[in-house]
């Protein structure tokens, strides 16, 4: 769950509170037909749920039935053989979030016409429920309201209740989202949201515990549906004007504002600025509570300091990343990052792993490597990418969505954190008691532990510090601890793991490809480029329908149509993986999305894109994205991208496109520009002399080692890479770029031309001249930003290790 609410916290908004409070609680008043029995090998509805159609009924047990011998119901009813006592809707569903809910005795139906029509033909309020499957506080609650019997009837009898898995349908997500912040002022999952049947909402919440009183709640979930449902029966009139009230807010809170001139440099420089005065110099990251990776922020930064040399963007950029490494964010054992940590040391983590936080990170971690040459830093891209590759990728080569924060534990129950953490013994017993007071030390193991009597591995002793005490040599301890470390990985790997939530999403599978390119032309690694060619492949095969793209991929089908994000990321990810392939089809296959985004989702009178196309589902508002947050918003990838393709193709309509979506997001940028961290990173971009950097091989691309070393040493955020051997290879170019235009390799050697625009330095063959040419640097043009003003912070880089 994101954490902004407290869940000892809860209140009714103020909009809704003398409403709800005034009607009287509905115990005992029910509309249910009885509870029904199956018939003809058919599943029975839940209780108090009107009987299912005998079609829908077989329809609801075959699906069971082909779970598998193998399938455990996720559920506490259960009977004596280990079926589930209830099965709903949902198992027609790809989604595990929502198959997760299956075997809840609430009537869910799945997001669609079917329930709106419910509603009204029953003329109930609609209970919608949206979370994840690795989401822990949506555990929680269906735990402890979803899965309750009595509970679970009142629904049934008085509301429809529909289930949304967020990374699904992020455009439901988002605008119901937006309905809660105005109501409540808080934001997160498990979101919970009373609609009317024509889906405008009226109340709108995040975890309710079940009952009142329960967690030092004011009210718990079943008290709370009795007032919604006696306020909808008592006051409609008050109702309904106050979801229209509501519904006309979203859409106007959600409609961009209108575009305005071209922003300068001066927004890059005031993001920057507003970045150093929330920057926590002792553990680096911004703010002072709960510390979440935003890579955006350090995506920024780094560019900054590109430009104007500014040693305090570098010194946030290395202090965040040292500290994460080191934290408990940080899996010391499998590699990879958790969600957040609930404290601001990067200590306690939110146990769940994202693919899309470990994406970013392993791109910020490889950049902050090429800027600063840090070996540690390289340490980390390899050991995340290593982790994916290793625990979230599908047989076919996509990467799966997430782990869960939950693991089965020795107490029989699912506890947070409980497979990553430890305790001196199980220490003592994996490596013995000549090795185990070195990893007890490095990791800060202890009896009292530092979460729930156990510990959360973190670098409490680095390397250089426990080698100059020990008189040891650093290379040494260091073999040492990776041994160690190898050691108890082989034991974790014993213990019932968390869930994976299997789903393929392609925008995250997107950022995912676009890493693993990345890292393969920075490291030279062909293991690493052939998991991005693998993906790719996997991701247009199999979500690709005719031109449009599905969402995501699970249980061997499609899922729902895909958004923006899915377009922008995956479009990124086939820039990222032909610049690190040369291979011609991976710039075909970007060129052609782009050509969908142009013609479904482009805002042909403002510029920009909206999340969904023009043919989707009509929702309260038409979101046009444009925050940066966990991750990137759309179009900040977008407009980034036309301006890659400009530079590859020449072609002015690209650049122009991306002018006018810059122009229309200046009032945000200029505004706000911490909100927009990763757009003003695009236009730092658009506001540079890109670089277009071709090299033309004799005979093989392998020749061109040299300078791809070069390459991959070196941080060139604004450019564009192209490569072929001459002849025939540069012919397959000659319908998507003209860069290999007139270019030759000169006497039969690599030869490299770097150009910016119309303007080019001499050809060279020599990998040291054009490490020169690729290095220069333009300061913003008229523009000379006031250093940051560094904050009293411990040096960066006293942590290497």
């Amino acid at each position: 769950m994101l954490p902004l609410q407290r869940p000892n916290a809860l209140t009714i908004p103020a909009l809704l509170a003398i409403a709800i409070l005034i009607a009287p609680p509905t115990i005992g008043c029910s509309r249910s037909v009885g509870e029904e029995t199956g018939s003809d090998g058919g599943i029975a509805a839940p209780p108090g749920a009107r009987p299912y159609p005998a079609a829908l009924s077989r329809r609801i047990a075959a699906a069971l039935a082909a779970k598998g011998t193998e399938y455990r119901p996720r559920t506490h009813h259960l009977r004596p053989d280990g079926s589930p006592v209830h099965t709903n809707r949902l198992i027609l569903e790809t989604s595990p979030y929502l198959i997760q809910h299956a075997h809840n005795p609430v009537d869910w139906f799945p997001w669609g016409e079917e329930a709106f029509e419910r509603a009204r033909e029953l003329d109930r309020p609609i209970l919608l429920s949206v979370g994840y499957s690795t989401c822990h506080w949506c555990h929680v609650m269906e735990r402890e309201s979803f899965e309750d019997p009595d509970i679970a009837r009142f629904m049934n009898e008085n509301f429809v209740a529909i289930k949304v898995d967020r990374e699904e349908r992020p455009d439901v997500d988002g605008v119901y989202m937006q309905a809660v912040r105005l109501l409540s002022g808080n934001a997160g999952w498990p979101m919970t949201v009373a609609l009317t049947p024509d889906r405008r909402p009226f109340f709108g919440g995040t975890y309710f515990p079940a009952r009142t009183g329960d967690r030092g709640s004011g009210i718990g979930f079943l008290e709370l549906l009795q007032r919604l449902d006696g306020a909808y029966r008592q006051d409609r009139d008050a109702v309904a004007a106050r979801a229209g009230a509501i519904s006309s807010e979203v859409a106007r809170s959600l409609a961009p504002p209108a575009p305005a001139g071209l922003p300068g440099p001066q927004a890059i420089a005031a993001g920057a600025a507003a970045l150093a005065r929330s920057y926590d110099p002792e553990h680096g990251g911004f703010g002072r509570g709960r510390k979440f990776p935003r890579p955006a922020t350090l995506h920024l930064l780094l560019r900054f300091h590109r430009r104007t040399g500014d040693p305090h963007a570098l010194a946030m950029v290395e202090r965040t990343l040292e500290r994460m490494a080191a934290g408990g964010i940080h899996d010391q054992i499998g590699g990879g990052f958790h969600r957040y940590t609930v404290e601001n040391t990067w200590l306690v983590p939110h146990f769940e792993k994202m693919l899309y936080d470990n994406a970013q990170l392993a791109a910020t971690y490889l950049e902050a490597h090429q800027v600063t040459g840090r070996a540690d830093f390289a340490a980390v891209v390899r050991r995340t990418l290593d982790y994916v590759a290793r625990e979230m990728t599908a047989a076919g080569g996509g990467f799966y969505s997430a782990t869960d924060a939950d693991s089965p534990a020795p107490t029989g129950h699912h506890e947070e954190g409980w497979f990553f953490t430890w305790t001196p013994a199980e220490i003592h017993e994996a490596l013995g008691e000549k090795e185990s007071p070195l990893i007890l030390r490095h990791y800060g193991v202890t009896g009292q532990g530092n979460f729930e009597g156990r510990s959360i591995l973190h670098v409490a002793a680095p390397i250089g510090r426990m080698a100059a005490s020990m008189k040891d040599k650093e290379p040494r301890l260091r073999r040492r601890i990776e041994k160690a470390r190898a050691l108890l990985y082989e034991v974790r790997s014993r213990r019932p793991p968390p869930h994976t939530d299997t789903k393929i999403v392609t925008a995250w599978n997107g950022l995912m490809i676009s890493a693993f390119a990345q890292a393969a032309r920075a490291f030279g690694d062909d293991a690493y480029r052939d998991r991005a060619v693998r993906a790719a492949s996997f991701l247009l095969e199999h979500v690709r329908i005719g031109d449009r793209l599905a969402r995501s991929h699970a249980d061997g089908r499609p899922g729902p149509p895909a958004v923006l994000d899915d377009y922008a990321f995956l479009e990124a990810g086939l820039l990222d993986l032909f610049e690190a392939t040369f291979d011609p089809r991976w710039l075909e296959e970007a060129m052609a999305l782009q050509r969908t985004l142009d013609a479904r989702f482009r805002d042909a009178d403002s510029g920009g894109y909206y999340m969904t196309a023009d043919d989707a589902e009509a929702l309260l508002a038409r979101e046009k994205p444009h925050y940066d947050g966990a991750e990137p918003a759309g179009n900040s990838i977008a407009l980034l991208n036309l301006l890659r393709l400009h530079e590859l193709t020449g072609e002015e309509r690209f650049r122009r496109e991306a002018e006018r979506g810059l122009s229309a997001f200046s009032a945000a940028l200029e505004g706000g520009p911490h909100a927009l961290p990763r757009m003003l990173a695009t236009l730092d971009f658009f506001l540079d002399r890109p670089k277009q950097v071709v090299l033309v091989a004799g005979r093989s691309i392998a020749e061109a080692g040299p300078f791809l070393r070069v390459l991959g040493d070196g941080f060139l955020p604004n450019g564009v890479v192209v490569a072929a051997v001459e002849g025939s290879g540069v012919r397959r170019f000659d319908p998507l770029t003209p860069l290999f235009r007139d270019r030759t390799a000169l006497d039969g050697r690599v030869t490299a031309y770097v150009c910016e625009g119309q303007v080019c330095d001499l050809p060279t063959a020599d990998p040291d001249v054009f490490g020169r040419q690729i290095a220069k640097v333009h300061p913003y043009d008229g523009f000379t930003p006031a250093p940051l003003a560094p904050r009293r912070a411990a040096p960066a880089g006293r942590d290497r290790r």
